[in-house]
């Protein structure tokens, strides 16, 4: 499947609905913790159990992304949001499948593994393609797209949670909602598929910089130009480990609580005289949603103005005010428990929607997809640690006989410390070496490369 190459004419501003159409359905992943309690009821699981497939999912998105990175490049978006609807669809219904017989090894496979591939190829499956039609706001650009990602949760959770309602919460139940989930999302991603397109590398004046879509001749943004480095370089540099810790660490202090967010919210106030429903609980997984999806455009699109590096300072030094906040208080006020906690997620989203900028900013254009797919396996990590440490805290805490916010005090002050160390390899990072650099081509090859790129597909 070649990468569709734009025709003239075409808007770029038709390229990030695409990339929305993707990161929309596999953002759903952020509204597992919906299902964790039915299954756990239905299945008899623990809740570190529950959060398995999740983890696995995680997992597969960091690692299918760093060893899909190099084939997204060559391929084009196209065929990566081709093979991550394969995958993500597959997922769900091989784990209804599970759901259905009571097998839960074969949701932990369906959601987790082979649904995970799919997360980790959508992910990136626009990346570089967006940051090549946009290199004068990368930021803005890959915070519309990734804000998808955020923003799934805001429809799948209310969504999944009137499903259980309406099919049940038993085994058959889940069983039919992973089954319509599967279906649907297919359907959706497609019009990614189709939508997407490459821009033509000759160069071109950026025709939307400053307004919305026209009709003018956008499909050529400008030719690459600045700092470039290898994916295969860019990994040997103490700029890219210095990244991966700081992404490593904002995610691990973000997704444990993301992960357990409905019954961590019902267990803090369970003592009080305003207890959470589930129906709330769901709600609040929600609204956690759309701050995740609004940090992933608001802040990313702030970090053009101001930089990344000072971008990251807010996320991580802040956030861990937030954290050290609820600790301390969030059980004796609602309202604080949620301010603080919608601000962490959209510093979680802002950072996941900057880090393509930030690489981009280091390392140029040139496999800034490639390079970004390395990255997440910072995600892979993350997604291991943090719902292990909250959920094994949590798990250990109850058999201890405590209870209430008690459950979530030591996880809360463990991610205090970890986004320190977060904030202080950021501020280790420097621009990289020119050793590293790819050598410019030549006016001659340029002009070679561009005689040769075809007009239109």
């Amino acid at each position: 499947m070649s990468p569709p190459v734009a025709p003239p004419g075409w808007s770029r501003w038709l390229v990030p609905p695409a990339a929305l159409s993707v990161h929309l359905s596999i953002g759903q992943a952020y509204a597992w913790s919906v299902f964790k309690p039915p299954l756990e009821s239905a299945l008899g699981l623990s809740g570190t159990q529950s959060a398995l497939p999740f983890q696995l999912a995680i997992v597969m998105l960091g690692l299918s992304a760093a060893f899909g990175g190099t084939l997204v490049e060559r391929n084009g978006p196209r065929w990566a949001m081709t093979v991550a609807l394969v995958c993500f669809s597959s997922g769900f219904l091989i784990s209804a499948l599970g759901a259905a017989t009571e097998q839960y090894w074969l949701i932990v496979l369906g959601y987790g593994f082979v649904g995970g591939i799919g997360l980790g190829i959508g992910y990136i499956s626009p990346v570089s393609t967006l940051i090549k039609w946009f290199p004068d706001r990368p930021g803005m650009a890959t915070g519309i797209a990734i804000m998808g990602f955020g923003g799934g949760a805001l429809i799948a959770s209310p969504w999944s949670a009137q499903m259980l309602e309406s099919f049940g919460a038993d085994h058959s139940g889940i069983a039919l909602a992973f089954l319509v989930h599967g279906i649907s999302y297919a359907v959706f991603m497609t019009l990614g598929v189709f939508l997407v397109r490459v821009p033509r590398t000759v160069p071109a004046v950026a025709d939307e910089a400053s307004s919305g879509p026209s009709n003018g001749s956008s499909a050529g943004p400008s030719s690459v130009t600045g700092v470039q480095v290898s994916a295969r370089s860019a990994v040997r540099t103490p700029q890219f480990w210095c990244l991966w810790v700081v992404l490593c660490m904002n995610v691990t202090a973000g997704i444990g609580i993301l992960e357990k967010a409905a019954p961590m919210i019902t267990d803090f106030f369970a003592d009080t005289s305003t207890p959470v429903s589930v129906t709330a609980a769901a709600g609040f997984v929600a609204l956690l949603s759309s701050a995740n999806m609004a940090g992933r455009i608001g802040w990313s699109s702030t970090s053009d103005l101001i930089g990344r590096k000072n971008i990251y300072r807010l996320y991580l030094g802040v956030g861990a005010l937030m954290y050290a906040l609820i600790a301390l208080f969030g059980d004796s006020s609602k309202p604080l428990f949620i301010l603080c906690a919608l601000v962490i997620l959209s510093f979680y989203g802002g950072g996941f929607a900057t880090v393509p900028a930030y690489l981009k900013d280091l390392f140029g254009t040139y496999q800034v997809g490639a390079i970004h797919g390395r990255l997440l396996t910072a995600w892979s990590t993350a997604g291991v640690l943090g719902p292990l440490i909250v959920n094994w805290i949590a798990d250990r805490q109850e058999e201890a006989g405590k209870h209430g916010a008690d459950l979530y005090s030591l996880s809360l002050f463990i991610m205090i410390g970890l986004l320190a160390v977060g904030f202080v390899a950021n501020e280790l990072v420097r621009p990289v070496a020119a050793r590293h650099h790819v050598p410019a081509p030549t006016k001659e090859a340029a002009d070679v490369t561009a005689r040769q790129q075809p007009e239109s597909a």
